[in-house]
């Protein structure tokens, strides 16, 4: 279990991370989200002891990760793929990791075939792509068998079969009872792999919640309806004070009816004789939901035209 306790970081005038807390458990995937500097990368970096935190901590089944004798056995970590010795193989680097917590030899041969390069051991790490760097930079974080994960951007550099892969194999970590935290700017990702979410904006707590709660409270429901009729159809739900907009300029015979369920627009459709060829309840998207729990707290705003559609792009860099 990793605790982060009134977790705080400044960098002279600037708070990077402020009175963080919150806690990850075993037994499931945690997704940490957040926008552009919203202190993510930071409260990582201090987990692993690469930044003392100017106030609070972290413990690591109730220990700093400084204190940790082994900490390769206890707690795995991909946080920069690329910082292997260039002229290094990708076994020499990992048997030089297993020397240095007295993990057994063997172990490097096992975890280079869990990640798929056990063809290429033997190849200097520089000529690696990124795609080849994340994977040894996973096999390092599972080096040590540890019951704790952390994993920064993991799918970055994969095609899409290596992103399946990571995708299930970290939730496979996380049913074998490990403590699993993913930090990661592919919400439509997340939303696939993390049963629970932890949320920060500008370096404090929004919310830690499970996925389907997050989406639930910063969405609407909405039924798209389909109908050669769709014209009538609107008349009908818009005289019973329902809210209908436009799909698609591609679906001209859809429509989106919010705040009412499958079942009422059947209903009012049947009333009226209207044909229908489709009819389906809608959830918001982890994408939806984030926009809109983190809009106050983005840092850099891209201009869309629309002044409701200010967004932000989320990035591996300062968060």
């Amino acid at each position: 279990m990793i605790e982060a306790v009134g977790l705080t970081k400044r960098y002279g005038s600037t708070v990077a991370v402020n009175d963080l807390s919150f806690t990850v458990k075993p037994g499931r995937v945690t997704g940490f989200l957040g926008p552009n500097g919203a202190g993510k990368s930071t409260t990582m970096r201090m987990m692993l002891g690469l930044d003392r935190p100017s106030a609070g901590k972290v413990l690591i089944d109730g220990h700093p990760y400084r204190e940790l004798k082994h900490p390769l056995r206890t707690v795995g970590a991909l946080v920069e793929a690329t910082w292997v010795h260039p002229n290094r193989s990708a076994r020499a680097h990992l048997r030089w990791l297993a020397r240095s917590n007295n993990i057994p030899k063997q172990r490097v041969d096992e975890v280079l075939e869990v990640v798929g390069l056990e063809q290429v051991a033997n190849r200097r790490a520089g000529g690696f792509s990124l795609g080849m760097s994340q994977r040894l930079g996973i096999a390092s974080a599972l080096l040590g068998d540890p019951q704790i994960l952390l994993f920064d951007e993991p799918v970055n550099g994969l095609d899409p079969e290596g992103i399946h892969w990571i995708r299930r194999f970290m939730q496979r970590l996380a049913a074998e009872g490990r403590t699993v935290f993913v930090s990661s700017h592919l919400l439509s990702e997340m939303s696939l792999t993390a049963e629970e979410l932890v949320v920060v904006g500008r370096g404090e707590l929004i919310t830690q919640c499970s996925t389907e709660e997050f989406v639930e409270s910063a969405s609407t429901a909405s039924v798209k309806v389909r109908s050669p009729q769709a014209a009538q159809l609107r008349e009908l739900i818009t005289a019973r004070g329902l809210s209908v907009h436009d799909t698609d300029t591609r679906e001209p015979d859809a429509l989106v009816v919010d705040g009412a369920s499958s079942d009422r627009v059947g209903e009012i459709a049947a009333e009226g004789g209207i044909v229908l060829h489709e009819l389906a309840s809608q959830r918001g998207s982890l994408e939806e939901a984030f926009m809109q729990l983190t809009n106050d707290s983005v840092e850099y705003r891209t201009d869309s035209g629309d002044p409701s559609e200010n967004t932000t792009t989320l990035t591996t860099a300062g968060k």
